[in-house]
């Protein structure tokens, strides 16, 4: 089990671990500790955390497959109106525009396939760039006096 937090500087930071959900803790720390420097409203860090929760757990299941040798970096800046989240993962990546919509008739009733759409509706902007390298999923939350 591999975590390692790092200050890049005044403004930036990040938190790399290795595929493994036993560093989901540290994930969840990370995050709470980014909210609340961030300023975000309550309501704002708890969907923030769902949200990332959500992206490791595609990253370590999905792209990563499981490998503990390959890592998820979860990368913070923050700006004078907003926060600016990036999810990185080491996975093979993915199109978007291929993830079939779960509120479709014929989707609703499947065990999988709302992390992306549950993460669109819980945060401001939601922008993804995949390629055959691995998704960084950036999210961006402005604060609520914005």
């Amino acid at each position: 089990m591999r975590a390692e937090r790092r200050k890049i500087n005044s403004n930036r930071e990040e938190l790399v671990i290795s595929s493994e959900f036993a560093n989901l803790p540290k994930v969840e720390e990370f995050t709470v500790a980014f909210c609340k420097k961030a300023r975000l409203a309550e309501d704002q860090s708890d969907n923030m955390a769902i949200a990332i929760t959500e992206l490791v757990n595609n990253a370590i299941i999905h792209a990563n497959k499981h490998d503990p040798r390959k890592s998820v970096t979860i990368r913070v800046c923050y700006e004078p109106n907003c926060v600016i989240v990036s999810v990185i993962d080491e996975g093979g990546g993915f199109d978007p525009d291929q993830v079939a919509n779960p509120t479709d008739p014929q989707n609703l009733w499947k065990q999988n396939g709302r992390g992306i759409f549950l993460v669109r509706n819980l945060i401001d902007e939601v922008e993804i760039n995949s390629s055959p390298k691995g998704t960084e999923v950036v999210l961006t939350e402005y604060h609520p006096d914005k």
